[in-house]
């Protein structure tokens, strides 16, 4: 059973036919949106849900296969974290849940389609370099937070008075400087430093106390711009490329470390077979002396 169960495991058909479940989940969960707008779904939805149900058992047998893979020692099979993550996918689908909370049933149904993380490599790659890029990421916007506070500030300072919409108030102004870093038409923002309130687009009855600031309003947004948008993204990019070397060298090295284990059981049976081969070649010789001593013995009484 268990030799079954580890081949069937392995085999790529078992594992393509995986991937097609996970892809034929988020098709049906992608229908089922349709319940409530279309007539023709609604009139679907028991043969929808029936697909639906076989879906989930289909990969409740993937986590049984896999768990009698490891043979007497089932627990083995939680050793694998992405094991983890698929048998909690498959685990969540089959919490409690009222007829009204239906809806919410199959919101979490939706994290099958993550199971795709798990089918295909590539993606494996992906999101261990976004776990391994997140310390990283941290400091980086631990510094870009700094830049925020520090710039929000001032320009609470500076602007407050002439655009008390978008500089008013600390968490005003912080909102407004993510506007800018996102390049959504942060160029009103800074004309309305550089020329007033009274002299740009504002709302009638906000400007009470116009001051136009040319200089001082161009370079606090460029320069703003340019740590924001462009130093601090860079560094993002930086750190996400590195994890993801770091974690190409490692699925590479495991790689390697698969097929060194592959090699070294082929050739172990290699010796096996042939110290095989070499006791049937001795037991054939051994039965060849055996008979001429037979002989040899036979002769003198004849």
């Amino acid at each position: 059973m268990t030799a079954v169960a580890k081949r069937i495991a392995d085999s790529k058909a078992f594992n393509d036919f995986i991937v097609y479940a996970i892809l034929f989940a988020g098709l049906l969960v992608g229908i089922q949106t349709y319940e409530a707008t279309s007539p023709v779904v609604r009139e679907w939805m028991g043969l929808i849900d029936l697909l639906d149900e076989i879906i989930l058992w289909i990969f409740v047998a993937e986590v049984v296969v896999k768990t009698l893979a490891e043979g007497s020692r089932p627990w083995r099979y939680f050793f694998d974290p992405w094991n983890v993550f698929d048998f909690t996918i498959v685990a969540v689908c089959f919490l409690p849940f009222d007829a009204e909370y239906a809806a919410v049933l199959r919101l979490l149904r939706l994290l099958r389609v993550l199971k795709l993380v798990r089918a295909l490599p590539r993606l494996q790659v992906l999101v261990a370099t976004l776990l391994k890029s997140i310390p990283s990421l941290m400091y980086v916007s631990i510094l870009l937070l700094l830049l925020f506070y520090v710039y929000a500030c001032a320009g609470v300072f500076i602007f407050g008075a002439n655009d008390p919409i978008h500089f008013g108030a600390l968490p005003i102004a912080m909102l407004t400087l993510f506007r800018v870093v996102t390049g959504e038409d942060w160029t009103d923002v800074m004309y309305i430093a550089m020329n007033g309130c009274d002299g740009y687009s504002y709302p009638e009855g906000a400007c009470t106390n116009s001051e136009a600031m040319p200089v001082f309003g161009a370079v606090y947004f460029v320069t703003f711009m340019l740590l924001g948008a462009m130093i601090f993204l860079n560094l993002f990019i930086g750190v996400i490329l590195s994890g993801m070397e770091e974690a190409s060298e490692e699925v590479a090295a495991d790689n390697e470390q698969a097929s060194a284990l592959a090699a070294s059981s082929e050739g172990e049976a290699a010796v096996a077979s042939g110290a095989e081969g070499r006791l049937v070649e001795l037991a054939g010789q051994l039965e060849s002396i055996r008979s001429e001593l037979e002989a040899l013995t036979r002769k003198p009484e004849g």
